[in-house]
């Protein structure tokens, strides 16, 4: 693998290291990108207080997210059913993100800044997977996941184009489904990694590249690309041979959402090619928040509270996992959902919505 080009997102300065991961091939690789980094030996990626468990290190929230490698051995491998995004969430090779958008679930699970933490044992993971695709066969009905392919979500915890940046497991991800002809992967992104378009993936690789008003994301998706090189290059990986589907997410309401999205959709439909179009769906979810990232957030970033934070258009509402969100409130949501699809039909009728919510 080449050296890493020089770019804002990853200026490595510490490399966080357990000894299983160092002692593998991927993370010999990863370590020799950024050969002045300081390794630091850790005894496991979960557990490393002035990364993810030090509140005090909210005011450097972006640099640690800069400066900070975590190198790991993923430990469990399980491939979970979804059915929403993807018929299944593929074990993952990374966590945390290099970006810092104010409303990202992900710090909630491991805490604070959450810089990436990219897994070595990456052969063992393409393995569980392989023989998992083996297992299931042919898919013989289809589903709003995909009508014939049974589809893994390769990144539910990390942004696999920013995670390309740091070593090839992702790739080879992207590799074995190129060769498997009864399953996809599929990631959603808010990064453009010209580098994947190189990689031939035979349709075999859906990203869902995420979209919402610029103005909205200036000031909620941090260190990301901007939404307008995000849809220039949908064509792009189109032509190399990519599914592309996007995801209107998350949507915020403000006074003049509905205005705002109105003018993100003209601009996808005016950018997009007839192919581009013909195999565009989307993805359409809300904002869902949660009280314990809105004080984190106080701390580094109020501005973006001020969006995502509101109290008298919210409602309390219980994950799946056992925390404790908030939500638009049912009645509010519901109108603002229909309103969003009669957009979309209106706006950009090659998109189908695969699901809202």
């Amino acid at each position: 693998m080449p050296a890493p080009r020089s770019t804002p997102l990853l200026q490595i300065r510490r490399i966080y290291a357990e000894e299983a991961a160092l002692a593998l091939p991927r993370g010999q690789d990863i370590v020799a990108r950024w050969p002045e980094a300081e390794i630091v030996p850790v005894a496991s990626h979960w557990l490393i207080p002035e990364v993810h468990g030090d509140e005090t290190n909210v005011s450097r929230w972006v640099r640690i997210k800069t400066e900070a490698l975590v190198l790991g051995v993923k430990k469990s491998l399980t491939t979970r059913l979804n059915g929403r995004s993807a018929d299944f969430i593929a074990p993952s090779t990374a966590n945390g993100c290099a970006m810092a958008c104010a409303y990202c679930y992900v710090p909630r699970r491991k805490g604070y800044s959450n810089p990436i933490t990219v897994f070595a044992n990456i052969e063992q993971i393409t393995a569980h997977l392989a023989r998992h695709i083996h297992k299931l066969g042919p898919k013989h009905e289809p589903n709003q996941c995909d009508p014939e392919a049974w589809v893994y979500d390769i990144g539910e915890n990390s942004d696999c184009s920013a995670d390309a940046l740091v070593s090839d497991n992702v790739r080879d991800l992207c590799d074995l489904f190129r060769m498997s002809p009864t399953a996809k992967a599929s990631f959603a992104t808010k990064y453009v990694n010209r580098d994947l378009l190189d990689w031939d993936p035979l349709g075999r690789t859906r990203i869902r590249f995420s979209l919402m008003p610029q103005a909205i994301a200036k000031v909620t998706d941090i260190r990301t690309s901007p939404i307008a090189d995000r849809i220039a290059a949908i064509n792009d990986f189109v032509d190399a041979g990519y599914e592309v589907h996007v995801n209107f997410s998350p949507i915020i309401l403000t006074p003049d959402w509905l205005t705002a999205w109105g003018e993100l959709l003209t601009q996808l439909a005016d950018g997009l090619h007839v192919r581009a179009k013909a195999q565009l769906a989307a993805e359409v979810i809300f904002l869902t928040h949660n009280e314990q990232l809105h004080e984190v957030n106080q701390g580094w970033h109020p501005k973006a509270e001020q969006l995502l934070w509101r109290p008298d258009l919210q409602e309390p509402k219980l994950s799946q996992n056992g925390a404790l969100n908030v939500r638009y409130r049912r009645d509010l949501k519901a109108g603002a959902v229909e309103s969003f699809r009669g957009l979309v039909a209106r706006l950009l009728p090659e998109c189908t919505i695969r699901y809202a919510f």
